[in-house]
């Protein structure tokens, strides 16, 4: 057999995915949830936790003009997981039509709120924006709920994309959004439907970290706010995810570091994530997109599962992105 043959060959046989493609079955009968952690081209996930179940909703990774729609994926366990295909339809928002993309979900007022961009508007006289959708359950399906976006201009510099929805020990909901290396927070009303001006006045507050690019996540622990995005450009190989941390939800945030990076080695291209935390513990996972080694086409991007762990002092430590994902974890 020709030696490059032999090589090829070897290759195919021991790489951990292609096209999109979930990690070898052996994984998941050693109790691990591989990389990626279910098939099919996906980026931006975010992830939650309802009642037994974990959560993601991602964006669908394909042609601009073909993200017109959002599967959604649930889990016991963070190894097995099930698709909930076309949670949200394009069609079944009249203002939208295509770079449907980042969705955020959160449960309030018995309801499942999913919040999304659409159109991928360059300025303030395009249609689309940030829009809300509601279901009765987590897998939908979703309708629009206002008839138009919530935000759908840009407001100090920030594209209206990649919100994500955080609700704060008092209940106060935020929106952090923001393309275009902009970041804005606002503060939600109890329905989601709008927006609430702070006491001062404003209603979009810019909290622009040094390096932002997009795809803004907040989480708390310790009584801090952490405050994480992406940098780089999210076909290249700087895509990466940095964070700050505050004492406010609202800033003021200072670049800690950059926490998530490609491994030549791994994949290319780790970015735009999300954080997951099973209450009453200190188990966290961040769940984020990467694109598969060899792989040239920028919408070729996959849902990757690995954990996050935080040093005495509270700073995160850099997360080493796996072929072999993580550890079962069900919820108690």
């Amino acid at each position: 057999m020709p030696r490059q043959l032999l090589i090829a060959l070897v290759v195919l046989a021991t790489a951990p995915c292609c096209q999109g493609q979930e990690a070898r079955p052996e994984l998941k009968q050693r109790g691990l949830s591989g990389n990626p952690v279910f098939a099919g081209w996906y980026a931006d996930p975010e992830a939650i936790i309802f009642g037994d179940r974990y959560w993601i909703f991602p964006t669908y990774s394909d042609r601009y003009h073909k993200q017109t729609f959002f599967d959604a994926f649930s889990s016991t366990d963070l190894v097995n997981w099930t698709k909930h295909p076309r949670v949200l339809d394009a069609d079944n928002v009249d203002w939208a039509s295509y770079a449907v993309w980042a969705p955020s979900i959160i449960a309030a007022n018995d309801k499942y709120y999913l919040l999304f961009g659409a159109n991928d508007i360059q300025n303030d006289e395009a249609l689309g924006g940030i829009g809300v959708a509601v279901a009765d359950k987590p897998e939908g399906p979703y309708k629009d709920a206002i008839g138009r976006p919530l935000i759908d201009r840009f407001h100090n510099g920030a594209q209206p994309i990649d919100q994500f929805v955080f609700r704060d020990d008092d209940g106060q909901l935020y929106l952090y959004y923001g393309g275009w290396r902009h970041c804005n927070v606002a503060r939600l009303a109890p329905d989601l439907l709008s927006l609430q001006q702070f006491p001062n006045g404003e209603t979009f507050k810019e909290i622009t970290p040094e390096n932002y690019v997009e795809g803004p996540f907040v989480f708390k622990r310790g009584g801090r706010y952490y405050m994480m995005w992406s940098e780089g450009g999210w076909t290249g190989p700087d895509y990466s995810v940095a964070y700050a941390i505050g004492d406010s939800p609202t800033g003021p945030f200072k670049r800690v570091a950059k926490i998530l990076k490609q491994d030549p080695k791994v994949a290319t291209g780790a970015g735009h994530h999300s954080v997951v935390h099973p209450p009453g513990s200190d188990d966290w996972y961040i769940v984020y997109h990467r694109r598969p080694l060899g792989e040239t086409d920028g919408n070729h991007r996959v849902v990757c599962i690995d954990r996050m762990e935080f040093n005495d002092d509270g700073t995160i430590r850099p997360v080493k992105i796996t072929f072999e994902g993580v550890e079962r974890r069900p919820l108690e």
